[in-house]
């Protein structure tokens, strides 16, 4: 399972850069490509992490080597 500080890390690491935070979500952008993370203090639920994914254009391989490095 993921957190969602991890996937804000992965997203940054790609060039994603916090755009605004409104209450528990916090918003990335790359370009034209906008993605909201909810920030709870528990892991992200697998679908949610896989749509947030989608929207950035990154496999599930890609991230978890992002996020191993």
């Amino acid at each position: 399972m993921v957190r969602p500080h991890e996937v804000i890390q992965v997203l940054q690491k790609v060039g994603f850069r916090q755009v605004r935070q409104k209450g528990s979500h916090v918003q990335m952008q790359r370009g034209s490509v906008l993605v909201t993370v909810p920030v709870h203090p528990r892991d992200l639920h697998p679908r949610t992490l896989r749509s947030i994914l989608r929207r950035a254009g990154l496999s599930v391989s890609e991230f978890v080597s992002l996020l191993r490095n």
